[in-house]
């Protein structure tokens, strides 16, 4: 697939994109890292897919807006922590901008080894190693290869569709 950055307008605004792209459910994480004080950030992302399995690796997409794109595009770095329904509150909190999203929640842990804040119930967390970031409109991609996983023991997930939280039921 090539990308184009031609300069001829765009035939769809941002506020009919945003509404179609409401009707793809995503998956729900919260995007960790240390910046190089060693302060935590955080933040809610439905930006996430896989991209490769030979290496893995993983992608996050971030707005050049959001207080965490500094700390995340500069950190060696980053937990992704796949959520489930159980982190409904948490996920709220971490998508809240001017509050300090640690404090407000619990449940966080340092990863074995590493420092990183992590959710140790999460579905799963991936241990990522920053592999590049790539520039994308008004967002940056961050590509992440994997480190290590750790699963958890949340039942059900927890999905981003039509501007909400959701959990599919069975």
């Amino acid at each position: 697939m090539t990308m184009s950055t031609g300069t001829a307008p765009a035939s769809v605004g941002p506020a009919e994109f945003r509404d179609a792209m409401a009707h793809l459910a995503a998956p729900v994480t919260l995007v960790t890292t240390l910046d190089a004080s060693g302060r935590r950030w955080g933040f809610t992302a439905s930006a996430v897919t896989s991209v490769s399995m030979e290496p893995p690796l993983l992608l996050v997409g971030i707005g050049r807006e959001s207080s965490c794109h500094r700390a995340l595009t500069a950190a060696d770095e980053f937990v992704v922590n796949l959520l489930g329904e159980e982190h409904r509150a948490t996920a709220r909190v971490f998508a809240t901008r001017g509050t300090d999203r640690f404090a407000a929640t619990g449940g966080f842990e340092p990863w074995p080894g590493a420092g990183l804040p992590y959710l140790p119930g999460a579905t799963a967390a991936f241990r990522c190693r920053r592999a590049g970031v790539v520039p994308a409109g008004d967002h940056d991609l961050v590509l992440g290869e994997l480190v290590e996983i750790h699963t958890g023991t949340s039942a059900a997930p927890l999905v981003w569709y039509q501007r909400d939280f959701h959990t599919p039921r069975h």
